[in-house]
């Protein structure tokens, strides 16, 4: 699956995150590598959501 990314340039370097998945960001002091670290933040927060909804059960409230 491919998801969107914003990518702004700082002082830094460049600042990366995915808006369809809060809180998942990134950086990098050129465009490439800052392409590559977001691949690896999205794939590191895509799995931690796998874990945490599959330990719990459903509750409706």
């Amino acid at each position: 699956m491919r998801y969107g990314v914003k990518l702004k340039q700082t002082d830094e370097g460049y600042a990366i995150w995915c808006p369809y998945l809060p809180g998942c960001w990134s950086q990098g002091e050129t465009e490439i590598e800052a392409l590559e670290n977001i691949k690896d933040a999205i794939e590191s927060y895509l799995e931690c959501m796998e874990e945490l909804n599959s330990d719990g059960e459903l509750h409706n409230s």
